[in-house]
């Protein structure tokens, strides 16, 4: 699928010129990434959190106005490999950063219908590609590993709270990114100890989440 990508880039960008010549280079290189491996270990894995900041609440209406990244590896924060841009003043290098930064995921996000929207709309429309990354909604995910605080999907802010969790700046892509990572964290060790030990079965856990709240 991948291979088929730049010719759809290139075919679908309004701008005659299309892309420069170094953004071509990147995504050119992002397409050569190999496919995650959604079975390896969580200590293993490169997971992404991914946030958002918008115009409004409505991704077919509203604008992406930023993106703000930070991975975690090997059970840790690694602060440094954070990414942050402002996507309203050059969409086209900020969201091909960001996929150069993100890799083939998996990536983790908070509330997927307005952060996983917002940008899977973002990215067809300045750069005529859906990644196909496997997403993990912590929105779902909390409730169902940690039913003892919360049982129901709810607000970042009420996790945060009971985690005791603060970061840098709230209401920012990259602030409100933080506070994600560190839930994942938690999410992470507690998935583990339940023998949820991969990607893979955290994603089948949040289809069974949704699944039992949608009856």
């Amino acid at each position: 699928m991948k291979a088929k990508w730049l010719s759809r880039l290139l075919a679908s960008r309004s701008d005659a010129t299309g892309l420069d010549i170094v953004l071509r280079d990147a995504l050119s290189a992002w397409q050569a990434t190999a496919p995650a491996d959604d079975g390896r270990s969580h200590f293993e894995s490169r997971y992404v959190v991914l946030n958002t900041e918008s115009s409004g609440l409505d991704p077919e209406r509203d604008r992406l106005l930023s993106v703000g990244a930070i991975a975690l590896a090997s059970g840790t924060i690694v602060a440094e490999d954070s990414y942050y841009a402002d996507v309203a003043s050059d969409p086209a290098t900020a969201l091909v950063n960001l996929l150069t930064f993100t890799g083939s995921g998996p990536v983790v996000v908070y509330s997927a219908g307005l952060n996983k929207a917002m940008l899977e709309r973002a990215l067809e429309k300045h750069l005529g590609i859906m990644p196909d990354w496997i997403w993990l909604d912590l929105y779902w995910l909390l409730p169902a590993l940690f039913p003892e605080r919360i049982a129901r999907p709810t607000r970042l802010v009420e996790w945060m709270r009971s985690f005791g969790i603060e970061t840098f700046q709230r209401h920012h892509a990259l602030g409100d990114a933080y506070a994600i990572a560190q839930l994942m964290l938690a999410a992470e060790g507690q998935a583990s100890r339940k023998g949820l030990t991969s990607p893979r079965s955290l994603a089948e856990l949040e289809r069974k989440q949704r699944r039992f709240h949608n009856r």
